[in-house]
């Protein structure tokens, strides 16, 4: 008797077999929407304040910051996520400080090259990604115990995070700190100064950042319920 030919399926491109989940699975989706509000390393985890007091006077020093933790946390998670079963445990911390800084390093000499100006007002805190809280409990508590996958994604998630919180905080701090966006004057425009309107300098100060980033957790846990702890 002929045997049938049974049909070879050919492999989705969201699917690598049946045993492994859809790449854009609900689990790997939250990895993305988590960390933009329940699980925000800012306003919930409280990492990365430092860097949130400190470069947010401007909008665009805070968007140039955003994006380069944005490719030193995902490309980071995934390096240490490949190399995981390789890495000694006694030395873990070293190889992730190592990873983080050699891609620190080639940030730094990008923004050199063609972001001359925002790289000087940014100065050591480039430097200070290594050392950046959000990175290395991400690296420490996801990226050694996760595929590159979900690394990669963990990564993307925390960076958006990390990013919205800063730029609204930049957005508020310029605005009303200096009456401009992106160094282009607003409130001239506007003819607010020409009313009597006066730039309030307190914002520019590093105080009014964390009393901005108390008000996102305020309204954030506003609208979140879940957020608020239990007495």
């Amino acid at each position: 008797m002929k045997q049938k030919n049974t049909p070879v399926q050919k492999p989705s491109l969201f699917f690598v077999n049946k045993d492994k989940e859809a790449l854009f699975s609900k689990k790997n989706r939250a990895l993305l929407s988590d960390p933009m509000d329940d699980n925000n390393p800012i306003t919930v985890q409280v990492l990365g304040i430092c860097s949130a007091l400190a470069i947010t006077a401007e909008l665009k020093a805070s968007i140039v910051m955003a994006i380069s933790v944005l490719v030193v946390m995902s490309v980071a998670n995934v390096v240490v996520s490949l190399m995981r079963n390789l890495i000694p445990s006694r030395i873990r911390i070293i190889v992730q400080l190592v990873v983080i800084a050699a891609l620190v390093i080639l940030v730094d000499e990008v923004l050199k090259a063609f972001v001359y100006d925002v790289s000087k007002e940014l100065s050591v805190f480039v430097g200070l990604i290594i050392t950046n809280c959000i990175i290395m409990g991400r690296l420490e508590a996801f990226g050694m115990a996760n595929g590159p996958w979900e690394s990669f994604l963990d990564g993307i998630g925390n960076s958006f995070g990390y990013a919205w919180i800063l730029i609204v905080v930049a957005f508020f701090r310029e605005l009303l700190g200096s009456g401009t966006l992106f160094g282009y004057p607003i409130f001239e425009n506007l003819g607010l100064y020409e009313m009597g309107y006066e730039n309030n300098g307190m914002m520019i100060l590093p105080p009014m950042a964390l009393i901005t980033v108390g008000v996102i957790i305020w309204i954030q846990r506003i609208k979140n319920e879940k957020l608020i702890e239990s007495k």
